[in-house]
């Protein structure tokens, strides 16, 4: 399944500047979703995030990555309707700065669940090398 912004806004209640996830490029409900973001100069992080060297904030991968791990928890047609909120994050890790022209490629894989709790496995790349990784837990509200 692939989905496109707009669809994408269907699913989470996220809207811009915050929905930082511009497509996603496969889903199956429940298990995994895989997605893109496409990072631009003009993003209004940059305006006041090291300025004088565009870096996006590593939070903000972070939440992208917990964004996409949602449209995959949220697609179930169970969930439909709910939110799926942080409930933490763990070994999260910064390999590579992503800046302004970087397309980030992103991978949640749901590892545990266990009533309205879960746990998604997390990986952003850049150009194929992983950039940042961490394991999220949600909770479906």
């Amino acid at each position: 399944m692939t989905l496109t912004s707009d669809e994408i806004k269907e699913i989470l209640p996220h809207r811009y500047p915050f929905l930082l996830v511009d497509r996603i490029t496969d889903c199956i409900p429940g298990e995994e979703a895989t997605g893109r973001k496409c990072v631009t100069a003009n993003e209004m992080h940059f305006c006041g995030h090291f300025p004088q060297k565009q870096i996006m904030p590593g939070v903000l991968i972070i939440e992208a990555l917990a964004q996409t791990g949602a449209v995959a928890i949220l697609s179930q047609e169970e969930n439909k309707g709910k939110l799926a909120l942080f409930a933490g994050i763990k070994n999260a890790r910064f390999k590579k700065q992503v800046i302004p022209g970087d397309v980030l490629e992103l991978n949640c894989k749901i590892i545990k669940r266990r009533g309205q709790i879960g746990v998604g496995e997390c990986k952003a790349f850049v150009d194929g090398q992983l950039a940042v990784s961490a394991e999220l837990t949600f909770a479906i509200e």
